[in-house]
């Protein structure tokens, strides 16, 4: 059976940062007429063309900065991992050759994708929704991680 820890529920500051995303999303494809997908930005680093370098890596400058100057204002929540090293590697090269296969991330797809009303990115959205549903079910449920 599923609780909801109603102490810790913030619809509220989690509604602020989607709109905030949303609104970033907007702007960045408004300023760059590029899509804000994490995988293509990094990707475009690893193989860098001409006048094409510098807002890659003033993105993810900004990616690392923010959580950064955040901790320097707040407290940030302490973060648990209970998956063991292994099971993170596993994860992370499984989520890295998916992102090759649909052709981008949850944040090109399910964000700036759905917005732009891309029947491949409503696709690609679903099935990543999909997979982790039934990933989280097999290992808590079936398996008992």
């Amino acid at each position: 059976m599923m609780t909801i820890d109603w102490a810790s529920f913030t619809p509220w500051s989690a509604l602020a940062g989607g709109v905030l995303i949303g609104l970033a999303a907007a702007v960045f494809v408004l300023v760059n007429g590029r899509i804000a997908g994490i995988s293509g930005i990094l990707g475009g680093l690893l193989r860098p063309q001409s006048g094409d370098l510098s807002w890659r890596v003033a993105f993810v400058a900004g990616m690392i900065a923010a959580p950064l100057l955040w901790a320097a204002m707040t407290t940030l929540p302490e973060i648990l991992i209970e998956a063991s090293v292994p099971m993170l590697v596993a994860a992370g090269l499984l989520v890295g050759v998916s992102t090759r296969y649909a052709g981008g991330c949850t944040s090109g797809h399910g964000v700036c994708g759905i917005s732009r009303l891309s029947p491949r990115s409503l696709l690609a959205t679903v099935s990543f929704m999909a997979t982790g549903f039934i990933t989280v079910y097999i290992v808590r449920h079936a398996i008992g991680g």
